[in-house]
């Protein structure tokens, strides 16, 4: 009984060594262990410690792993229907990738309410290897963010309006995608269950053309179109939440309305100062003549970017820091008398130009390629 132990366990632990793999990996420890074998079969995990990390069609990937096609078409499709593996449609035929960790299995696996494991369990598990000091350096960005923050667009100064770029707006993100899905927040999803939820809405998580494609067809979400998706966009807005964005030029696959309660990118930032997001082109200037000392900007900045200081003359004004903020705007936002702007950066980044360049600049600079 020992032996067919140990045989099972070395299944699981040949899944965290390939989960490990991805640009962004999976650092492995006894969490990562438990997550594994709640949401994988052994059955799926042996399939999974073998895919190869480019997708790949089902018959290469039945060569790969020495397993029937019908076989492993059923193994795959129940993979698909937990998230734990995408299925890409390509002209005649389906590509197969298999999910990482984020974004990846933790996000699929509380997309939606699910009824067939325990989720409370899971929450309590994800937050556990979440808050490794492993795992936080392995989410981190080195110099290229798997996410990016789009300013409030109402923010962008008139003098640089022409300036900028559709990818750095938003609303023209969602347009070019011809709509998309709504999901559940993952994060919050996971802070309801560990009864640590802020109230912000649930369902507003926005996946985007392609995406949100195979979100709907896994069940992950339901289809939006381009305007439910900018009033999903204008309702998180004026709550004060950060929009986040994949961080890549042409065809972003999702944006993100954030807490920074909830949110793993932020609470990352605000409680190991710990980077997982490219900084929007933009950055809050105060006009202290303007300022109330009202310390709104303070309150609605979800990193603690925002302090109130004293000036010398016995009153409080704001003072922005630079190396934490995100440009998000939520501040400007909040702000009753217009004492805050949002300006234009010297250095502006321009994100990679896609999903597979964003993937091999990590890799490169995490020393795996």
């Amino acid at each position: 009984m020992g032996h067919i132990v140990n045989a099972k366990d070395q299944v699981y632990r040949a899944l965290a060594e390939r989960l490990n793999k991805n640009p962004v990996g999976a650092p492995i420890n006894e969490t990562l262990m438990a997550i594994l074998h709640r949401l994988y079969t052994e059955s799926e995990a042996m399939v999974g410690s073998k895919f190869p990390l480019v997708p790949m069609t089902l018959e290469q990937i039945a060569g790969i792993t020495g397993t029937k096609e019908d076989q492993l078409k059923t193994i795959l499709d129940g993979m698909a229907d937990k998230g734990l593996v995408l299925d890409i449609p390509r002209k005649d035929t389906f590509y197969y990738m298999l999910a990482p960790v984020v974004v990846g299995f933790f996000e699929y696996t509380f997309m939606r309410a699910r009824d067939d494991i325990d989720m409370k369990e899971l929450a309590e598990l994800f937050e556990t290897y979440f808050q490794s000091s492993e795992v936080r350096e392995e989410f981190s960005g080195v110099e290229t963010m798997e996410m990016r923050t789009l300013v409030y667009e109402s923010l962008i100064p008139v003098a640089v309006e022409t300036e900028v770029l559709d990818y750095e707006r938003a609303s023209e993100i969602i347009r070019q995608s011809g709509g998309g899905s709504i999901s559940i927040c993952a994060c919050r999803h996971k802070a309801l269950h560990l009864g640590k939820s802020c109230g912000a809405p649930l369902e507003v998580c926005t996946s985007l053309g392609g995406a949100a494609e195979w979100i709907v067809r896994r069940g992950l979400g339901k289809p939006a179109t381009v305007d439910e998706l900018l009033r999903v966009l204008e309702k998180t807005e004026k709550l004060g939440l950060v929009h986040q964005c994949d961080n890549v030029l042409n065809k972003p696959t999702y944006i993100c309305h954030c807490c920074g309660c909830c949110c793993q990118v932020l609470r990352g930032i605000n409680e190991f100062g710990k980077f997982s997001t490219h900084p929007s082109n933009f950055i809050p200037t105060i006009d202290t003549e303007s300022c109330v000392g009202c310390g709104t900007c303070a309150d609605s900045c979800h990193i603690n970017a925002i302090s109130l200081q004293d000036n010398g003359n016995g009153t409080e004004v704001p003072a922005v820091n630079k190396n934490l903020c995100i440009g998000c705007g939520a501040c400007a936002s909040k702000c009753p008398s217009g004492a805050i702007n949002m300006s234009q950066r010297s250095i502006l980044h321009v994100p990679p130009k896609n999903i597979k360049e964003k993937f091999l600049r990590i890799a490169k600079e995490k020393g795996k390629l």
